[in-house]
């Protein structure tokens, strides 16, 4: 009796072992446009959909494309990485947002997303490409964004300071390029923007209450409203700094600030072909390093002060 009880434990924890094996989740996996959501998101049985693979995926983890296709869209709950490295991955998100960020819980809630498609039909009203609610970083590199009817990126981060990366990506077609705007729990928001290009949208970069944004080596062109705007409704501070990039054919202004706290710090930027170059008409600051190409705009404009290099 007792080793008829004995080989029935030795079965129950074998095929308890069995089922957590089954379900454990990979460090990395990989999708496919010819692959299965059924399968394990192994690279030889490799899943559909981003949304397929992420739940086969650890905290951490990454997801590759292996072959091109359109991976649809995601709502990411976890650290991760997306990457589409050497073939062309998409997320196609006709009406709906296409990537989401919304780790809520647990350290290092970190998000890349790398050498991917994001593609909207830019028709229904309030879809973003990527949307920031709550996590601690996201890293945007090598990308493109197009067609949305809200931003392409929108980081509105939830608590704590956050930080958004955005590194060789192109944004166009969108209501907003890229817009940085800490949620009314999080203390401030951090972005920096480097070697990108935001064009035909109907605003390049707009940052709002609380949010830090750098801006260099990228340029902002041929948007149908404002180039960058920096927008302060109250006495907490919005402050960005545009260095060596290019502000060009604008229809509204290249560099605009809105609210008294509102502040942006220009350095080695040209500015030119904009409906007006700089303004301040709705209160703020606009500082130049004195080394910056002001003209052939509508109407030029004129900084509120001048900083000495070297000093702050």
């Amino acid at each position: 009796m007792s080793k008829v009880r004995s080989r029935s434990v030795f079965l129950a924890i074998a095929l308890t072992v069995g089922a957590s094996a089954a379900h454990a989740q990979a460090t990395r996996t990989w999708v496919s446009g010819v692959g299965d959501d059924v399968n394990p998101c192994s690279r030889t049985a490799p899943c559909k959909t981003w949304a397929g693979a992420i739940s086969k995926t650890a905290a951490g983890g990454i997801i590759d494309a292996l072959d091109p296709g359109g991976f649809g869209a995601l709502t990411i709950t976890k650290a991760m990485t997306l990457e589409g490295n050497g073939t062309l991955a998409s997320t196609l998100s006709s009406g709906t947002n296409g990537i989401i960020v919304n780790i809520t819980s647990g350290t290092g809630r970190n998000v890349v997303l790398r050498n991917i498609l994001i593609d909207g039909s830019g028709v229904t009203l309030g879809v973003n490409g990527i949307r920031f609610i709550a996590g601690d970083s996201l890293l945007v590199e090598d990308c493109y964004i197009k067609s949305y009817s809200a931003a392409g990126i929108d980081f509105e981060n939830d608590t704590g300071t956050g930080q958004l990366i955005v590194r060789h990506t192109s944004i166009s077609q969108t209501a907003q390029g890229i817009l940085v705007k800490p949620a009314a729990g999080a203390t401030a928001a951090r972005a920096t923007i480097h070697d990108c290009i935001l064009t035909t949208n109907a605003a390049g970069v707009r940052a709002e209450d609380k949010a830090n944004v750098n801006i260099y080596e990228s340029r902002v062109s041929g948007n149908f409203g404002d180039g960058v705007l920096s927008f302060a409704a109250g006495a907490t501070g919005t402050v960005i700094i545009v260095a060596n990039s290019q502000v060009a054919g604008n229809t509204g202004a290249g560099l605009k600030t809105s609210g008294g706290a509102s502040f942006i710090r220009v350095s080695a930027t040209t500015i030119t072909g904009n409906g007006t170059g700089l303004d301040h008409s709705a209160g703020g600051t606009l500082e130049t390093f004195q080394n910056n190409v002001l003209n052939l705009n509508t109407s030029n404009g004129t900084f509120t002060g001048n900083v000495v290099p070297g000093l702050q």
